[in-house]
């Protein structure tokens, strides 16, 4: 009798000491989980690459049977992020990332590309269809955006003998600042414009199509 009440706290021991192995068993499987090891084949993009489309989202509305118009248009390009640094401005990098009055690829990586899907007007000069390098020159008040035919390059390499068509478009002070470099499509009256926003400026390049 004796020997059994003896027994009885040292297996309630060895019961509580396994439960308290399978509960840290569980929380250390749990904590393994969450561990994501390092990608051996790519190294993570701080630009990502974007694609923006008119009609706006158009892959996925075709996808889904919605495509009641056909593709006007797409771009391709990096979205660099502001990160608290001065955008735009008369200094030199680093001091501001974009320098006035110098190239600009708008974006980052590869060189920033466009594709019409049909001919197009902007701003009085007739684009035919086809794939361009779009980059820019942008000044404080104007943007001097180039359409050009030196495709697939890293960076921007400027070839001025390749250059398109000069397009100048005005600038525009937001209030709110984008932390991500963007350019998406609106529609208009006349077609769409291609917004180009950054920090607290915004370009618009208008496309007519109608």
């Amino acid at each position: 009798m004796y020997q059994k009440l003896f027994f009885l706290p040292v297996l309630f021991c060895f019961f509580l000491a396994a439960c308290n192995n399978i509960t840290d068993g569980g929380e250390n499987n749990r904590k393994q989980q969450v561990i994501v090891a390092p990608n051996p084949y790519a190294i993570i993009d701080k630009s990502p690459l974007d694609v923006s489309y008119y009609p706006v989202n158009y892959p996925m509305q075709k996808m889904e049977g919605k495509d009641t118009a056909s593709l006007v248009a797409r771009v391709f390009y990096s979205r660099p992020q502001k990160n608290g640094r001065k955008v735009f401005g008369n200094e030199l990098p680093p001091q501001c990332i974009q320098q006035y009055g110098t190239y600009w690829r708008l974006g980052a990586n590869e060189s920033s590309e466009i594709e019409f899907f049909k001919a197009v007007n902007i701003e009085g000069q007739n684009i035919p269809k086809g794939r361009y390098t779009i980059y820019c020159i942008p000044f404080e008040n104007e943007w001097t955006v180039i359409l050009n035919n030196n495709l697939y390059s890293w960076g921007l390499h400027v070839d001025s003998t390749k250059d398109f068509a000069k397009i100048k478009i005005p600038v525009a002070k937001m209030n709110k600042p984008i932390e991500y470099f963007t350019m998406v499509f609106h529609k208009s009256a006349a077609g769409a414009d291609l917004i180009m926003t950054w920090d607290d400026v915004k370009a618009v390049l208008p496309v007519s199509f109608n």
